[in-house]
This record gives C-alpha cells, sequence and structure tokens, in this order.
C-alpha cells in the first residue's frame, strides 16, 4: 500500500525542529499505556478524521483548529541530520501534511468547508471506499485503532519509521500486544524491517508505521 510527523514526546529535552511544526502537547502517557487517553476521552458523537493540509501550512491549520477548540494530534518524529557541519536531532514530520482531527462530523465538515480554510486544508479521502454518490468519503480511523497509533507515535524514539508493505516480512497473521520497555501497550503484527523483528501498526487506508526493535520476551499474542 502507499505509505505517507507534535510527536508528543513522553521523554526527551528540547531539540532542533523544523519550520511550521506546532508545539507539543503530550497527551496523558499512562492512560494512553493502557488504552486510553485522558485528552482524547471516547465520545458516542466523535470521530478521528484525517486531514490533508498544502505544503508548510501545517503550523497554520494547527492553531486554526486549537482555535476552533478542536482536538488535534500531528504525529513528528526525530531524526539525525548533519546541519552546518554537527550531526543534530531533529525533529520533523512522521507524515507529512496529515493532520488528524478529533470532533463531531459537523464540527468537522463545517470546518474544512470554510472558506478561510479550504484552500489549503481538505479531507484525506477513503480510496477504498465510495459514498452513495459514487465519491470518496472522507477517510475515518476508529478510536480504538488511533489511540494505539498514538501509544506508538507518542514514543521518542527515532528508529520509529512509516514503511511499504513490501518492507515488511511478517512472521505470521496474529496480533501481539507489546507488555514491556518505551511501546507497552501497543498492539500490530509481528515483521522483520530493516533486519529486525518489529511490531508494524496500520492505520488501513493510510500508512504502516513500525516500532523500533522490540525483543520476543516483551511480546504477548492477542487472542
Amino acid at each position: 500500500m502507499d505509505t505517507l510527523s507534535n510527536v508528543n514526546t513522553r521523554r526527551g529535552e528540547p531539540y532542533p525542529r523544523t519550520p511550521d511544526l506546532p508545539p507539543a502537547s503530550s497527551p496523558d502517557t499512562q492512560s494512553l499505556s493502557s488504552g486510553v487517553s485522558v485528552k482524547y476521552a471516547p465520545h458516542p458523537d466523535k470521530r478521528w478524521y484525517v486531514l490533508r493540509v498544502t505544503y508548510n501550512r501545517i503550523g497554520k491549520a494547527y492553531e486554526l483548529l486549537l482555535g476552533a477548540k478542536m482536538e488535534t494530534y500531528f504525529p513528528n518524529h526525530y531524526v539525525y541530520k548533519t546541519i552546518q557541519g554537527k550531526k543534530k536531532r531533529v525533529l520533523e514530520p512522521l507524515l507529512p501534511n496529515i493532520i488528524f482531527v478529533y470532533d463531531t462530523p459537523g464540527c468537522v465538515f463545517s470546518f474544512v468547508k470554510n472558506p478561510l480554510h479550504n484552500s489549503f486544508i481538505n479531507f484525506y479521502l477513503n480510496h477504498f471506499k465510495q459514498d452513495e454518490y459514487g465519491k470518496n468519503p472522507p477517510l475515518t480511523v476508529g478510536y480504538n485503532e488511533m489511540m494505539n497509533f498514538i501509544n506508538l507515535t507518542s514514543v521518542d524514539n527515532e528508529h520509529i519509521r512509516v514503511v511499504d508493505s513490501e518492507q515488511c516480512r511478517y512472521k505470521s497473521g496474529d496480533l501481539v500486544r507489546v507488555t514491556e520497555g518505551d511501546f507497552k501497550g501497543v498492539t500490530g503484527r509481528v515483521a522483520r524491517v530493516s533486519g529486525q523483528q518489529r511490531v508494524v501498526v496500520e492505520l488501513e487506508g493510510l500508512c504502516l508505521v513500525a516500532t523500533a526493535y522490540v525483543p520476543s520476551g516483551f511480546l504477548m499474542k492477542v487472542e
């Protein structure tokens, strides 16, 4: 599949970051590890929508969403780059130009269709489904799937990466849960990626994201 980073770090210190990235706003990590976020509390009328933002406008989109009192998540990750001859740890988007919004359909549609926003903020469409008019509907992510994704991408680890299915050598189709370490609570499928055993999490229709190396002793099969 075609894969496409406000990582809210659980640990770390200030590092250089690329321009126009929104500031980090950490979810409750203790709750995340148990599968529920205090910040993104479940609500029967809310859904997780995926929005696409034009290049270099993520920061502006994030500020507008906050101004509209909408819950958002924008995953970043740290990478090492050589800047002026020195190796530095830099914050970059994990999914460039993608931002997640948790709100009611009415609020999200009203925001996106606002003439002040729709020139650079649009829905990311679900290309695997069609509505009654034969058009692709906006892509949404289930609550539990999104919490699992946040649990993974909120870890401060430069070895987290977006991958293609061709890069993953799955050991089985079984789901596993990480029971220890930085990725505790993450659920996904075990695969060898870049020669290491990792757990791969899928947001259907959007991306595959792999943890860093996870030892077999930290994995439990999900029945």
